[in-house]
């Protein structure tokens, strides 16, 4: 059987709720049987995640707990991977040669792509599906996923826990828990 595979990558630094509302958009949009959330490791083409990958991992198995059409995957945390969006793609079709997969990216990713590593072979690995921004009309390949943008970015979480400010409506309660319990981005 074919299943329609949503792919949403990121460090999820803290995973927030403009991440689960993409998501959510993604999967009605589309028509996806599931969303494959894969947190990054730590790729030499950008800063370091600030928590480490476990906790990260932590948090999204709560942020995702209650959802069925949602699943972790955590091949690009293991020791050695190369972190690129094309190994990640390539490695899931190869496994899944039945599956139909659809990237998912902001808009702000999708107008840097030709930077990407070997990003015109992710295109033919999978579909793209971009959540447009205000003001942004991606051009391309890409399906355009409709949706009202969230003023919640992970660096605005983390500063604000990081000044003691209140982040209780930009994160699911678990994740806010688990945070506080860890005393994460202090």
């Amino acid at each position: 059987m074919t299943l329609r595979v949503g792919i949403l990558g990121g460090t999820f630094d803290p995973v927030h709720n403009a991440h689960l509302a993409i998501a959510r958009s993604a999967l009605e949009y589309l028509g996806l049987d599931r969303i494959l959330w894969i947190p990054t490791g730590a790729p030499a083409y950008r800063d370091s995640p600030v928590a480490p990958a476990h906790h990260r991992v932590a948090m999204l198995k709560r942020a995702l707990e209650a959802e069925a059409h949602y699943a972790i995957d955590e091949r690009e945390l293991r020791p050695g991977a190369p972190g690129f969006t094309f190994d990640s793609v390539s490695s899931l079709k190869g496994e899944n040669p039945q599956d139909r997969f659809t990237l998912i990216m902001g808009a702000d990713q999708y107008e840097k792509r030709d930077t990407w590593h070997r990003w015109a072979d992710i295109e033919n690995l999978c579909d793209v599906a971009v959540c447009a921004r205000p003001g942004s009309n991606p051009q391309g390949k890409a399906k355009t996923i409709p949706m009202n943008p969230m003023a919640i970015s992970a660096s605005d979480i983390r500063g604000r826990l990081g000044r003691g400010e209140d982040v209780s409506a930009m994160l699911p309660a678990p994740v806010l828990a688990y945070i506080r319990a860890h005393g994460l981005y202090r």
